[in-house]
């Protein structure tokens, strides 16, 4: 790639470089990114091979097949090397085109494949006769000498995971538990998922540590905030009685009165009777003051006429005894 790039002028070529770098950085874990910086790439230096082959791998990792198969053969048609061709194969099973995928395994290019590449070849056309519904041509096709050899190579853990899910598929449990165990050896990596597949035929679940976590405080907390319910509705109940205490002492004395001593709650009975005292004096008093107080009424009630008369007689009477006295 480097000595390609320097056919470009220099500016040119760094900043094209800077572009494949983000590619081959984001493609596992942002490949939409990825796929943004190859296509800067592409727009700056379409006539160099490394940028269609990393733009054919950031389309491929988007599933953008027919894009991606484009820019493979026009990368194989600038290097003349083969060593796309299983990829090629496997973007025409993303098409929906598995007979073209067993078509090209069956091509002279793959005898000019390394080990590597004709495994992944290998890989491409199982999934093809799975892809028209040939699960045993699939577990036969997957059967060769890297399969059963005891060596780990980089390639060693991805085909025995195709062979053991391709017998689960078909059946065959037990052989599938096997090959997952053997898979789990070489994966060092942890590249494949064979820790579960083993898991999930042995019907064991796991549960995730840090949800229990989550749920235990739950539980803490809820019992905390009832314990607390409690204390504060004994608190409450407590308050309640104090106050009450409080008034029922209050209707007794006057705290700033020095002639009264508060009366405990103890030496008052609510129920006992209340006997009221009262001057004879004051009330014979009062009875005087009441009957003059009718006369005074009744004298108002009468008629004015009446009134009249009275005090017309009570005038005469009073010249004729004046008469008498000259």
């Amino acid at each position: 790639m480097r000595q390609e790039l320097l056919s470009l002028p220099k500016g040119l070529a760094e900043e094209v470089s800077r572009n494949l770098v983000m590619v081959a950085r984001l493609i596992d874990e942002d490949p939409e990114q990825s796929y943004a910086y190859a296509r800067i790439a592409l727009r700056l230096a379409s006539r160099v091979a490394a940028v269609r082959e990393a733009a054919g791998f950031a389309a491929y990792a988007t599933q953008k097949y027919s894009e991606a198969l484009a820019e493979f053969r026009a990368a194989k048609r600038m290097t003349g090397s083969v060593e796309l061709w299983p990829v090629m194969a496997d973007c025409e099973r993303g098409l929906g085109r598995p007979e073209r995928a067993l078509a090209m395994a069956g091509e002279p290019e793959v005898q000019k494949l390394d080990k590597a590449g004709q495994v992944e070849m290998r890989l491409v056309a199982a999934g093809a006769r799975r892809d028209m519904g040939e699960l045993d041509a699939a577990i036969v096709t997957l059967q060769s000498p890297e399969l059963a050899s005891n060596s780990v190579q980089p390639w060693t853990a991805r085909l025995r995971y195709a062979y053991a899910d391709a017998l689960l598929a078909a059946g065959r449990e037990d052989e599938a538990r096997e090959w997952f165990a053997k898979t789990l050896e070489a994966d060092k990596d942890g590249a494949t998922d064979a820790s579960d597949r083993l898991a999930e035929i042995d019907g064991v679940e796991f549960v995730d540590a840090a949800t229990l976590a989550d749920n235990a405080h739950d539980d803490d907390s809820d019992g905390d905030f009832g314990d607390e319910d409690d204390e504060d509705d004994d608190q409450d109940d407590a308050e309640v009685a104090a106050a009450e205490r409080a008034g029922d002492q209050a209707e007794y004395y006057d705290e700033d009165d020095d002639e009264y001593e508060p009366v405990e709650d103890s030496d008052v009975d609510v129920t006992d009777e209340i006997v009221v005292i009262e001057d004879d004096e004051d009330d014979e008093r009062d009875d005087e003051d009441d009957e003059r107080d009718d006369e005074r009424d009744e004298r108002d009630d009468e008629p004015d006429d009446q009134r009249d008369e009275l005090d017309d007689r009570d005038a005469g009477n009073e010249r004729d005894e004046r008469d008498d006295r000259v």
